[in-house]
């Protein structure tokens, strides 16, 4: 497909047809963006769909490189407004509009990459604080600008910390689901420390479990700390957290699942949290109008 072949206006309708498709949390969010905004979220939420699904699906390794190889191809048609896909199309308006950083797509596809060169399992605590700076931090430098936030060191740790956590609180909720695939994104120190199993099948009946899980929810509650201390420093230096309404609705989201983890205990075997729409609908309009700056 050329790039004059490809219509602008269903270009932004397969955005928001992915985002509507996907159900995912982060909708609710987009949705109360002005319609620019808007469609800027969802052109960057489409692009991360798909390179996703090319991570995840089934097939040789060989074909997935390709995928990804080609996104980023395609990424660098986005920025030369040569796009030849209905997503990159889609994002050509929002990277001139906001200024988006090439770098930032090109971490998300690294993310990708590191998940389709092989299951991820048992990664070093550097190595997986690389798998979230791409997977999830990347998403957030994205944002920002889309958001309307100013550029500077602020905004970044809030984007960056409030990425570790969320991506913190997907691992710990996952932890069974993920096994069954043969991936484990527990950091190998923490399993060591308590002596557990590397292996995905042999951990999740682990004694030494629930210990490991307790130590990173310790951790994520810390990002989610430095996400608010990063807001509280950007208040004086033009950071308004009404800017931010579609993250902090993530947060308060991600901040529920890691609470209920939390209360009812990291005892093996116990399904996984969720939330219904009407519960997300009581967080979000909480977080809407009252949000939980101060820390926790």
């Amino acid at each position: 497909m050329t790039a004059a072949a490809i219509d602008l206006d269903d270009a932004r309708r397969h955005a928001e047809e992915t985002v509507r498709r996907s159900g995912t949390s982060f909708g609710p969010g987009m949705r109360i963006l002005s319609r620019p905004r808007r469609e800027a979220m969802y052109a960057v939420y489409a692009f991360c769909r798909e390179v996703d699904d090319i991570a995840d699906e089934d097939g040789p390794l060989e074909e997935k490189r390709a995928g990804l190889a080609e996104w980023r191809a395609e990424i660098d048609r986005v920025f030369e407004g040569r796009p030849t896909t209905p997503a990159g199309a889609a994002l050509v308006e929002p990277v001139r509009r906001f200024h988006l950083s090439r770098e930032e797509f090109i971490l998300v596809i690294e993310g990708m990459e590191m998940d389709a060169e092989g299951p991820i399992v048992a990664p070093s605590m550097e190595r997986l604080y690389a798998y979230t700076r791409r997977a999830a931090g990347a998403v957030g430098m994205l944002s920002m600008p889309i958001f309307g936030a100013a550029p500077g060191q602020t905004s970044d740790d809030f984007a960056l910390s409030l990425g570790d956590a969320l991506q913190l609180t997907n691992i710990l909720r996952d932890v069974e689901e993920d096994a069954g695939e043969g991936r484990l994104y527990l950091p190998r120190e923490l399993l060591e420390g308590r002596g557990c199993p590397l292996d995905p099948a042999a951990v999740v009946a682990h004694p030494g479990l629930p210990s490991v899980r307790a130590d990173l929810a310790a951790i994520a509650r810390g990002k989610f700390a430095g996400a608010r201390a990063a807001l509280a420093k950007g208040a004086g230096e033009g950071l308004d957290w009404r800017l931010l309404r579609p993250a902090l609705l993530m947060m308060g989201v991600y901040e529920t699942y890691l609470d209920r983890m939390t209360a009812r205990g990291w005892a093996n075997g116990q399904p996984k949290v969720r939330l219904s729409k009407a519960e997300k609908a009581l967080i979000a309009l909480r977080w809407f109008f009252a949000p939980r700056l101060a820390a926790a």
